[in-house]
């Protein structure tokens, strides 16, 4: 397998103009972020439990995608190459029967019988059954405590929730108020059948105290450690005394975060997951709640429609990240003239969706600063994160190379301290905010299906991405003032990479499936910011590399290493993957041609109509939360093509 300058240039060629095509009308790119059919089962199901179903017109896209996604066992996984879990099944059958599916249909009696399979709904990690239970199928006495009282704690205390990873710490507020009220939904006929069809035996003959502690070996990630069974032991004892005056006022702190949350995000959520939550506990508190309206059309933000895949909720929104990488990789890969009018689109955008405000009374609510920041998503979303920054700051300083009109002085200068802020005291950097708590709340992780999520990590990714900002703004702007400062953190986040290398040498990723992910985002971030390709980590790193090449050239990780914890080949190269791992290579000056002659030869190879065909998942949450982020597929492939034409052209003209 050979590849020719022409072939590489029309490859890159078919690349550029295929990008042009999939820009949206805003200058942004965005790929959808494929999740779990669960977070669509949870809009569905609130829309029905404050009195809102769908409408008709509404079902036909959302039954679509529900069917679409059922398995061969008749239930739903967790994400898009998972098996079934418990959790999944349940909560989409109940907002399949919300939607008027009939029991008698063959898939929900297939669905009934995976769900019975795998235990019941006595079986049910917390989430779950928190959910059953707003719904009135589960009974609040089958499970632990989730107290709004630890709202009202003094913030020094090393448990307090504000301590939290801020996805958790959102998820629980809404939990906790719905906990808190015992919020039901009314008892009607579909409520009595749906408890008749899921259980089998009589709803009042259940002993739901037995549920308590009991998770489906399928769901459980993270098993109660004795730190949590223990606090669920006092957080159960103290619920039988909690004085009526006390609950009142926890769940009215509890409520007025939620409403915080709510007008920060323009009534999105920081996720789908907390935006669902928040919006039943503003109906919860006051079914006229002047929030609930507003509420209820964010979540709108979340929604993704096509043909092919019907109406879902989507795992996020990717606009500023996918648009950032899109810049990048034309930067490597096409002269600076290459899609002029697309990328000034590009600047724009990137321009008005900067983070310009801060939050009033953002401490009050346990909210950092923000100022400078850039969301995953949009301007709208309130909540910027440190490598959605380092990328658009990295894509902004390639803008400007073209003359491009790009972010003024003072918020150049905001951005870059924004990065600063995030940067944990071990050198890491984390991710929405510098890490509150101490790695030991892991062991109070009270999910069961999820891990390290408790609170902010460092990440390898988040501090390559991190060490190639400010490397490059400290080279573009010399002379600025917290010139400095940069150049203290970036020589903490290169002993962090260094220091967290997995002795085979590569690194484990956090966001991204794993092992290939992680070890491009370390070596880009060390060597762009000026470690010597000769260092032995990077030698060490390329070495695994090359070991783990496939024989048509290419690489292929499977998600299951992130949950094994080593490195699982694929059984079929990936076009993402292979671009990450010929990216690592070729900017650690790798000697082996033939190696990256034979990636990039794949790569080629697998275009189609200038695109690369949708493979494997690629994106990791919370450790089991496999996403598959569509887009990569565009543009990994064509930064790691350009990065192979420039070492290959300057290596034939020495």
């Amino acid at each position: 397998m050979g590849i020719t300058l022409a072939s590489l240039r029309e490859a890159i060629r078919l690349s550029l103009r295929r990008l042009e095509k999939l820009q949206g009308a805003d200058g942004a790119w965005e790929g959808e972020v494929v999740w779990s059919p669960v977070i669509t089962a949870q809009f569905v199901i609130t829309r029905n439990c404050i009195g809102k179903p769908l409408l008709a017109e509404e079902t036909k896209d959302f039954l679509t995608y529900f069917m679409r996604q059922q398995s061969d066992d008749g239930g739903w996984g967790l994400h898009p190459e998972s098996r079934s879990y418990l959790f999944a099944t349940s909560l989409v059958y109940v907002a399949l029967r919300m939607m008027g599916e009939e029991p008698s249909d063959p898939k929900m009696a297939a669905a009934r019988d995976c769900i019975s399979n795998l235990g019941t709904p006595l079986y049910l990690p917390t989430w779950g059954k928190l959910w059953l239970a707003f719904c009135n199928l589960y009974d609040y006495s089958g499970m632990y405590s989730v107290p709004p009282e630890l709202w009202l704690l003094p913030a020094w205390l090393p448990f307090h929730p504000s301590r939290f990873y801020c996805h958790t710490r959102q998820i629980y507020s809404g939990m906790s108020y719905l906990w808190g009220r015992r919020f039901r939904r009314p008892v009607d006929d579909l409520c009595l059948s749906l408890r008749e069809e899921l259980y089998g035996v009589p709803y009042e003959s259940i002993d739901f105290k037995r549920g308590r502690g009991l998770v489906s070996r399928r769901d459980c990630r993270s098993a109660p450690s004795l730190s949590l069974t223990a606090a669920n032991a006092i957080f159960s004892t103290a619920e039988k005394s909690m004085p009526v005056a006390l609950r009142r006022r926890a769940c009215e702190r509890t409520l007025s975060l939620i409403e915080f949350e709510q007008r920060s995000t323009e009534f999105a959520g920081l996720s789908p997951v907390n935006g669902v939550l928040n919006t039943l506990s503003l109906y919860a508190a006051n079914p006229n709640h002047p929030q609930l309206a507003p509420s209820l059309d964010g979540l709108k933000h979340w929604l993704w429609l096509d043909d092919a895949g019907g109406a879902r909720l989507c795992g996020a929104r990717s606009q500023v990240w996918d648009t950032a990488f899109v810049v990048e990789a034309v930067h490597h890969a096409a002269h600076k003239s290459a899609l002029g009018p697309n990328l000034a689109a590009a600047a724009a955008y990137l321009r008005a969706n900067q983070v310009k405000t801060e939050l009033d009374d953002g401490a009050k609510y346990f909210r950092s600063p923000r100022l400078g920041g850039w969301c995953f998503s949009d301007a709208r979303h309130g909540w910027p994160v440190s490598d959605t920054t380092a990328e658009a700051l990295c894509a902004d300083l390639d803008l400007r190379e073209s003359g491009m009109e790009m972010v003024a002085a003072e918020y150049l200068d905001a951005a870059v301290r924004f990065l600063l802020a995030r940067q944990n005291r071990d050198g890491g950097w984390g991710s929405y905010e510098r890490r509150r708590g101490s790695l030991l709340l892991e062991r109070i992780n009270p999910s069961e299906m999820f891990g390290q999520c408790m609170v902010e990590h460092s990440y390898v990714e988040c501090t390559g991405s991190a060490l190639c900002a400010l490397a490059r703004f400290g080279a573009a702007f010399p002379d600025h003032r917290i010139t400095k400062g940069i150049a203290s953190a970036i020589r903490r986040g290169q002993r962090y990479i260094i220091r967290v290398q997995d002795p085979c040498g590569a690194w484990s990723g956090f966001w991204g499936v794993n092992y290939t992910y992680g070890t491009m985002f370390a070596v880009r971030g060390l060597v762009e910011s000026g470690v010597s390709p000769s260092l032995p980590a990077i030698r060490k790193a390329c070495d695994w590399l090359v070991s783990h090449q496939k024989a048509d050239g290419g690489w292929g990780e499977h998600w299951t290493s992130m949950a094994e914890k080593r490195y699982v080949e694929h059984p079929r190269s990936q076009a993402v993957q292979t671009a990450w791992a010929l990216m690592s290579l070729l900017l650690a000056k790798d000697p082996r041609r033939e190696v990256a002659d034979r990636g990039a030869a794949l790569l080629v190879d697998l275009q189609r109509g200038g695109g690369w065909p949708r493979e494997a998942v690629t994106g990791v949450f919370f450790s089991t939360a496999m996403l598959h982020y569509d887009l990569y597929r565009e543009y990994f492939p064509l930064w790691a093509l350009g990065l192979y034409r420039e070492a290959r052209q300057k290596k034939e003209n020495c």
